[in-house]
């Protein structure tokens, strides 16, 4: 974030130097103090400077701190229905109107008075959407290398990609924290064992390792042609550096293709496989939000929806008389 100490305009199109640096301020803070990963900073940083750049046009002028204060209610508004009219959806305006308000509550903390137009526009509402999970049988298919047995693939190629995918299913991890994991962090062959994962705003929380899932990333780590330090990551790639997530997702497009699976069918799909398969089958919520790693038992609720929407569709379509 260093880059947001230089007073130069171009940094944020639209931004007087003393914005551009309290900016720069503002996202030392949340890395810092609320340690925001640097994806959330990015869209924060993104969401901000759009702001900027259109309050600017609709002004006339480079946003200054004072023309900051000055806004007015009408001005988010306007913001908000030009985001609307850009194709944003009522999700996608919140989430700009968040970081926006973020910035200027921190300006407010550092003196620089009182920013009320703010907080007086209410965010937008957004349709609730479920998760979609995958079926019992489609998940394990899908985390299988036998699945990829006529793939061109190399062999330990093919492990690897079932190895992450079987970790996003049988422990519920994001793909990031599957790819964060280091050598070390390797559960032992034949388990269960357990996995230390750096979560969301850089928690710590330990996640259980069923015994075939650990199997896989034993079968991938022996097959692996890379020479590996107790630091280095799991996960590596073709070359042997850390394995981009992309590379994760364009297996599991190749898997939907194979499989016939939708196009909701994503990497992140198997984690609200996860979740909803441990609710259908009895799991504490509390439990699940644990594993999981949600700051909100409100989030983890949500899958109580997915999991009452499926009982819905089968008694609609087996039951005489729905």
């Amino acid at each position: 974030m260093a880059a947001f100490d230089l007073p130069a305009d171009a940094l944020v199109p639209g931004a007087a130097s003393d914005t551009v640096t309290a900016m720069g301020r503002w996202l030392r803070h949340l890395g810092a103090e609320r340690r925001l990963s640097p994806k959330t900073l990015e869209a924060y940083g993104r969401d901000v400077r759009v702001f900027l750049g259109f309050l600017s046009g609709h002004n006339g002028e480079a946003v200054s701190l004072k023309a900051m204060g000055e806004a007015a209610p009408r001005d988010v508004r306007a913001f908000m229905a030009r985001r609307r009219a850009d194709g944003l959806d009522a999700r996608s305006i919140g989430r700009a109107l968040a970081a926006v308000r973020s910035f200027t509550r921190f300006l407010e903390r550092e003196g620089e008075g009182r920013m009320a137009a703010f907080s007086a526009v209410r965010t937008p509402k957004a349709a609730r959407r479920l998760p979609r999970p995958l079926n019992v049988a489609a998940a394990r298919r899908v985390a299988s290398a036998g699945t990829r047995e006529h793939d061109d693939a190399e062999l330990w190629v093919i492990a690897r990609d079932a190895a992450v995918l079987a970790l996003l299913y049988g422990s519920g991890l994001r793909i990031s924290e599957a790819l964060g994991l280091r050598q070390k962090d390797a559960p032992l062959p034949g388990g269960p064992g357990q996995v230390t994962v750096l979560g969301k705003g850089a928690k710590v929380r330990q996640v259980p390792v069923i015994a075939k899932v650990a199997d896989a990333i034993a079968d991938y780590r022996r097959l692996c042609p890379f020479a590996r330090g107790a630091d280095d990551p799991l996960f590596v790639g073709v070359k042997g550096g850390p394995l981009s997530p992309r590379i994760i997702q364009l297996a599991m497009q190749r898997l939907r293709g194979a499989l016939g699976l939708p196009e909701t069918a994503t990497p992140h799909a198997l984690r609200h496989s996860f979740a909803t398969h441990l609710l259908g089958r009895g799991g504490d919520l509390r439990s699940i939000q644990e594993l999981l790693g949600h700051a909100s038992l409100s989030t983890t609720q949500i899958y109580t929806e997915v999991d009452t929407a499926a009982l819905l569709r089968v008694y609609e379509s087996a039951h005489p008389r729905a």
